[in-house]
């Protein structure tokens, strides 16, 4: 085989694979350091530069479902529970190791409103420019949920329990914030540490598969589930 000659595969025309030079710079500014160049900016950025045809790609998912846009239609969000009430639920339940979770790890109890705040002012800012309606409640939902979806996995907020679950997200809610944590990790380990190819695609591997296998976890308001047992929600799920 000629090697100068082997190209890899593309699911797509040529001319749809143009980048923005920004969005390029930015990606591997967070290659080089992840921690100083995070994940939100690169997804700001994406919905501002990229093509008509990447948004409409990205949304035609969320349009052409009915119960996404069930969803999107409905807007649910859900304000900061209760910490203290929540830990005092049986050890078992939802409720009680959502609200272990956040205690033990020092976390802030009013993340959910904090977030919807902030990604408000963002988007007077004009700075959210580009991103669908529906990946605006998208993004802020499943931040409310992030940490409940670590008790409902069993994945834990381990190096490997993140990777995991940032795929398992994607193979629920094909957005691209996911996506792009999983193409900065697979960019890492092939261009600057190798050491990180088995536990990433271990744990992207593993956490995709279950993500296709379960029921979608986002559709459901689980704050409204706090006080059932964790092992029935997983069984009822079909995350075991």
């Amino acid at each position: 085989m000629d090697m100068q000659q082997e190209t890899a595969p593309s699911a797509a025309p040529a001319a749809s694979a143009k980048i923005d030079e920004s969005i390029a710079e930015n990606f591997l500014r967070l290659i080089a350091d992840s921690q100083s160049n995070g994940v939100p900016e690169m997804h700001f950025r994406l919905w501002n530069r990229c093509s008509d045809e990447v948004r409409r790609k990205y949304i035609d998912s969320y349009r052409k479902d009915p119960e996404k846009r069930e969803w999107v239609a409905e807007g649910y969000l859900a304000g900061d529970p209760d910490f203290d009430e929540l830990i005092k639920l049986p050890d078992d339940t939802l409720g009680h190791l959502y609200a272990k979770h956040i205690i033990d790890n020092n976390l802030n109890r009013k993340i959910a409103s904090m977030y919807k705040a902030a990604h408000d002012g963002l988007d007077q800012e004009g700075k959210l420019h580009g991103m669908p309606e529906e990946a605006k409640y998208a993004v802020v939902r499943g931040f409310q949920l992030h940490d409940v979806l670590h008790i409902i996995t069993g994945y834990l907020t381990t190096g490997y329990g993140e990777m995991a679950l940032q795929a398992f997200t994607l193979a629920q809610s094909t957005l691209p914030y996911s996506a792009i944590w999983m193409a900065t990790l697979t960019a890492q380990m092939t261009f600057v540490n190798p050491d990180m190819t088995v536990p990433v695609m271990d744990a992207l591997s593993e956490g995709w598969r279950l993500g296709r296998r379960a029921k979608n976890l986002n559709y459901t308001k689980w704050e409204e589930r706090f006080d059932e047992p964790v092992a029935r929600l997983r069984e009822e799920y079909e995350l075991n």
